[in-house]
Parts: structure tokens; sequence; C-alpha cells
């Protein structure tokens, strides 16, 4: 019998204690590490959906939400936020704090996971919770108002249940996970699809079963993971009966979907989430480790320094569960976000740290070296185009986005703004704590040539231009020289190249009365002369 299907011994008050004490810290050190932006207006998304939608629920009671159009997420997420906003404040410091709690209870199941995978190795556990907390992309999103957050949690504790083999307990967490991210079902169908196979290899191939330490169960008890699935489809009906949409509006569903099922945008993205999954952000410097390490002991043939290792089954379930999330999202999404690798992310640092404590010699040394990769990919970026949300970057933007804000509302509190999304929704929603009074806008879809060349059809209709990098432009785009980049990006991954401020005040006839710069991020307020010297004299 293998490690992984030894008899689970019951949960005892001291074992509870240790998992409290755990989260406890967790959400300490969480904490205190996010303090300096705990107060940051929203972001992004947040701005974007996941804000509004719960704060219609928690207004409106409505589970679909009116004041911006519905992409069908479930509402876990939502509901979770709205009943801390009842019971405590609707403010910045509450909503994240709330996130912080999830991600420390995600954090809690991956030490209990890790600890009792590698036979109650705690420095095994506590190092994969410490690499991946600072992974820069975990990082940012342990305090962000999204979904990947709680997806990584209730994943965190799926596994867990279902290698400790409490089966309705996974039940029970899958469905949870479903109605918090409907992607997350990729990680219950790998559970049935593992169980599924172990059933039927056990029956023609008993020899290759075991060899390969697959699960030993009915076909029936597989099945019974697809039970997870039902409450999706509930809320999907439920979506649909409101909107008549099962997966959201059109254009969202076209953008995620129907744009993405192309045989190159596929295998494109399948390597960018493979990138996204085990080297992202300086996170290469521990899976290189572990893959030299792996290889230089494979090559030397020798004993095992620390014969305490993951099992078979556990790694080979773990592997599973990445490669399943990977290509899902080679497949859907329409940007190719980090984030959506946030569940898939520590388990690769499990499995890599698993073995680095186990080849390396002086090992805490490697994992200290991992750590400060990791910490300095939190302040510092790449040579190539990120999100900014993908490290300490997003509060760069916030911040500017604040001090532009400000200085409109109180310049031009009754002019007609033009801007682009996210600034359209800051400067005309107050409760996303940007504004105090809710601004005119006229909405461009980004600052790129095509765009301002419609804007300068109706210069007439525009007092101002808040301008902005719509997206984080490195110093040297190290991937530009290649040929033929920019056009694929453009193809199918929706990118384009925001005009500088000077140009676009010269296509508008405009000057720049106030710019605020960071590396690769920029956002500048351009007056427009001629319409606003007209609408000034017009009453005389």
């Amino acid at each position: 019998m293998s490690r992984a299907a030894k008899p689970v011994p019951p949960q005892t008050g001291a074992s509870r204690r240790l998992g409290l004490r755990v989260f406890l810290l967790c959400f300490a050190a969480l904490w205190l590490a996010h303090a300096p932006w705990l107060r940051l207006p929203y972001f992004w998304d947040e701005a974007g959906y996941f804000i509004p939608a719960a704060r219609d629920l928690l207004l409106y009671h409505q589970l679909v939400p009116h004041t911006t159009l519905s992409n069908a997420h479930p509402p876990l997420v939502m509901i979770y936020l709205a009943m801390v906003w009842k019971l405590t404040a609707y403010t910045p410091l509450i909503t994240r704090t709330a996130m912080l709690l999830v991600a420390a209870s995600g954090f809690t199941a991956l030490w209990l996971l890790a600890r009792r995978v590698a036979d109650t190795a705690t420095a095994t556990a506590t190092a994969t919770v410490i690499l991946t907390a600072l992974t820069p992309v975990v990082f940012s999103q342990s305090c962000m108002a999204q979904l990947d957050v709680a997806a990584f949690a209730l994943v965190m504790w799926m596994l867990l249940a279902h290698i400790t083999g409490r089966r309705r307990l996974v039940i029970v967490l899958a469905a949870l996970a479903a109605v918090a991210k409907e992607t997350t079902v990729v990680v219950t169908l790998t559970l049935f699809g593992a169980d599924l196979l172990g059933a039927i290899a056990y029956c023609w191939r008993p020899q290759w079963a075991a060899r390969w330490c697959l699960p030993r169960r009915s076909v029936l008890q597989s099945a019974a993971y697809l039970l997870a699935l039902l409450p999706l489809a509930a809320w999907y009906a439920y979506h649909h009966h409101v909107t008549g949409h099962v997966f959201g509006n059109p254009d969202y569903l076209r953008y995620n979907v129907g744009a993405t099922v192309t045989p190159l945008r596929i295998a494109l993205a399948f390597v960018m989430r493979v990138w996204h999954a085990v080297g992202y952000m300086n996170l290469f410097v521990l899976t290189a480790a572990a893959l030299m390490l792996g290889w230089d002991a494979h090559r030397s043939e020798g004993p095992d320094p620390a014969p305490c290792r993951i099992p078979c089954a556990v790694r080979l379930l773990l592997a599973l569960v990445v490669l399943a999330q990977i290509a899902e999202f080679s497949v859907v999404g329409g940007a190719l976000l980090a984030r959506y690798m946030t569940p898939a992310i520590p388990f690769v640092v499990l499995l890599a740290t698993d073995v680095v404590r186990r080849r390396a010699p002086r090992w805490p040394w490697w994992i200290a070296a991992c750590a400060a990769a990791s910490v300095a990919a939190l302040f510092f970026n790449p040579p190539w185009f990120i999100s900014p949300e993908d490290n300490l970057t997003w509060t760069h933007y916030v911040q500017m986005h604040e001090d532009a804000a400000r200085y409109v509302e109180q310049h031009y509190p009754g002019e007609r703004i033009l801007t682009a999304w996210t600034a359209s929704d800051e400067l005309n929603r107050p409760w996303l704590g940007y504004v105090r009074q809710p601004l005119t806008i006229v909405r461009a879809e980004n600052f790129s040539l095509d765009e301002m060349m419609k804007a300068q059809k109706q210069s007439d209709q525009i007092d101002v231009v808040v301008a902005f990098s719509t997206k984080y432009e490195p110093g040297r785009a190290l991937f530009q020289r290649i040929p033929g980049y920019t056009r694929i990006q453009t193809r199918y991954f929706d990118f384009h190249q925001d005009l500088p401020p000077r140009a676009i005040a010269g296509m508008l006839g405009g000057r720049i009365v106030w710019r605020e710069d960071s590396p690769g991020e920029w956002i500048a307020v351009i007056e427009i002369e001629k319409a606003r010297n007209a609408r000034l004299e017009w009453p005389r």
C-alpha cells in the first residue's frame, strides 16, 4: 500500500489547535506584509466587476449585478464580501483584510498538505508556504478582491481532503470552489479522472496500475466527484433565467472563449501558461534548482540523502492538477493573465521544494536564495510586458490614478473628460475610492492611434483628457525585437500600443497640464484649449 493510501487517523484536538496556530501566524504575517497597501482604492478588475457585483448584492440583494455587465462569474466571493461589509464597513481596508483571511486559510491548507505528504516534514511545509506566499503573483492576489485567491484556498483544502481520504468533504469543497471560480472544475474533473483511470487500470492492467501507484476505487466512487458540479450548473441555470445568457454577456463570451479557440493561439498560450506556472517572476530560480539537483541525482544513481519524500501517487496527482490547469487556460481566457495560475503555483513550489530539501547541501541557503529572488521580482520588473497586478507595480498604478483623480476633481469638476477604462470608472463611481462626486466621462477604448483618431473627430465635445498607459511599458521591450512578435500579440492577445501624452495632446489640440510617471507607467491630464475656451465663452 502506498503512503497516500494509508488509513487516515482521526483529527485530534491537538491537530486542530496546530492548524489554528498556523492560520493565525499566516494571517498576521500576510497582514503585516501587505499593510502599506491595504487602504489603496480598488484596482483594475476589482473596480471593473467584482466590487460593483458585491456592492449590488449588498445594496439590492441581487446575485446578478446590474451596475456592470454580468460575466456570469459564480457569486460565492461576492456573497462573502457583501456579508463582511454588512457586519463591518465598506472600505478598502476591510475588503483587503477579508481577502487576506481567505489567503491565510489557503496557506494553512498548503502547510498541512505539504507536512502530510512529506511525512510530517515541517521544514518542507514551512519552506513551501514561504516561497508560495512570496511569489509575486500570489503575493499581489492575496489582498485583491478577485476570485483567484478564493480558488487557491479552496483547491488547497480540496486536495488536502482528497489525500487524507475524506471524500465527502472533497465533494463539498469542490462544490464551493466551483461557485467561487468556475474554472476550478478542471481540478474536480482531474480528481475524477485519476480515480476513474485507477479503477479501469486495476481491472485490466493491475501490475501497471500498481507500478504507477494509481488509486484503487470503484467507478461509482469515482463518479461521486461529479456531484460537486451541480451547484455550478444551478448557478448557470439561474443566470440564464435572469439575463437570457448562460455564460455571461456575448462580448465577454466571445473574448474569453470564442476568439481563443484557434490552434496557433492555443499553442502559444500553452507555452505562456507553462512559463506562468513554473518560471514567471523569478520562480524559475526554484524550479531550475530542483531540476538541476534532480538530474544530478539521477545521473549519480546514489542513495537518496533524505529518504522521506512525497509519494509517487501524490506527485503524479499534483502534476496532473497543474497540467490540467495549464491546458484549461491555454484554451479559455482572452487575456493571458498570470493570476489564473494561482491555484497551480503552490503545487509546483511544493514539488520543487521537496527536491531541494532532499538533494541540496545546506538546503536552507538554497531556499533563502529562491525567496530573495521572489522578493526582488516584487519590486523590480523584467524587460518585457507584464500585467501590473503581477507584482507591486499595481500599487504605483493605483497611487498615480489617485493623484490624477484628485487633480481633475479639483480643477475640472464640470468638464467633459475623455478617458479609458479603468479611469472612466474611477472618475465616475465615487464608491471606488478615487473621487467624491461623479465626473462627466466620454469613453475611449484605449489611447492607441486608431482610438485617438476617433476622438479627434469629436474634439469639440471634449474639454479634458485623462490619458494613461493602459498596459505596462518596459523601458527595453526585449521580445518586441523578434520579427512578428507584435503582430501575433495584437492578433491573439489584444495587444495595442498607447500613444505618448505629447502625441495625444498634439492630435487633439491640447496641452499637458499635469503628469506623473512611474517605471513602465504614466498618466497625464491634457486640457483641450479650443473646446474648453468655447464652452467658457458661450454664456457671454
